[in-house]
């Protein structure tokens, strides 16, 4: 499980995606969502839009940060870090789930 056992540096090979049942859109640069589930909307930000858009398809937690840290010139660590602090929010509100690779 996410919550437990996504910490910097292991079980980065656990595949991620988005849960059903929500809405996103983009607006001025950012994504913002709506779950139908809890009714809650969401604003993902510019960066947290793109983990979506990532994770649309499964895919493992290293490819993504890989992405990421390419993508936005960061250091992996640091990448590795945020991205695991954002997955476990989305956990948490039930927006994704993950899987075993």
């Amino acid at each position: 499980m996410i919550e437990a056992g996504l910490k910097e540096g292991h079980d980065t090979e656990q595949i991620v995606v988005r849960a059903e049942g929500n809405m996103a859109s983009d607006m001025n640069g950012e994504k913002v969502m709506f779950s139908t589930r809890s009714g809650k909307y969401y604003n993902l930000g510019a960066v947290g839009g793109r983990i979506w858009d990532l994770i649309a398809e499964p895919i493992d937690i290293g490819r993504l940060v890989d992405t990421l840290a390419s993508e936005y010139e960061v250091e992996r660590a640091t990448c590795e870090r945020e991205a695991l602090a954002f997955l476990r929010q989305m956990y948490r509100e039930s927006l994704i789930e993950v899987r075993p690779s």
